[in-house]
């Protein structure tokens, strides 16, 4: 029979087990992880990272430990801010698996892996996350204009995150961003141009 882990003290514990600290010992890092410290409030910093997301991945586990990643995406705004604890979104309509759903009905301890490539940042929540089909919070989360079918909403309580280094992080630029910059730098040449052909 599996020993029942402690629960965390401190933010940091989330990710920092006595099973990764022995690893670490071993490993020779535990001296540079020791002071370590995670917050569990959103804070100014966290909140506008999470404004321009429109990705992330959400990771979930049976009761049994069985885990699963799922990708959720939508416009800039869909993951919202609700209070300093609380992440939320709408979930939208996909291929009907229900994996996440059925992990959350028998495990909340659910996670949050937040990527921008441009600008080459990570966010990593940890927390819990409660499914609601309430129709009022459902239609409050849902982006304004967005061509998706809100199946049910997810709530999740942040109780630790950290931000990584940019280490290993290939910088990738998103399709839209990149045809604004190309129309931006297109229409000031078509400009400088019409000011050549004026001038001669």
């Amino acid at each position: 029979m599996t020993a029942a882990m402690p629960e965390p003290q401190q933010p940091v514990d989330h990710a920092f087990t006595p099973a990764v600290r022995a690893v670490q010992q071993r490993k020779q890092s535990a001296d540079i992880y020791r002071n370590m410290r995670m917050a569990d409030t959103i804070d100014a910093e966290l909140a506008a990272f999470v404004a321009g997301v429109r990705s992330f991945y959400l990771a979930t586990s049976s009761a049994d430990g069985q885990p699963y990643v799922q990708h959720r995406g939508g416009p800039p705004g869909f993951l919202v801010v609700e209070d300093e604890r609380t992440l939320a979104f709408a979930d939208f309509a996909g291929n009907r698996q229900f994996i996440s759903t059925g992990n959350l009905s028998e495990n909340p301890k659910a996670f949050l892996f937040l990527m921008d490539y441009a600008r080459r940042q990570r966010i990593k929540i940890w927390g819990r996350c409660a499914v609601s089909d309430d129709p009022a919070l459902i239609r409050r989360l849902m982006p304004e204009g967005y061509r998706a079918r809100p199946e049910q909403a997810l709530r999740f309580h942040v109780t630790a995150w950290d931000a990584n280094c940019p280490q290993h992080i290939p910088q990738m630029f998103h399709a839209a961003d990149v045809a604004a910059a190309l129309a931006e730098r297109d229409a000031r040449i078509a400009a400088l141009e019409a000011q050549l052909a004026a001038a001669r």
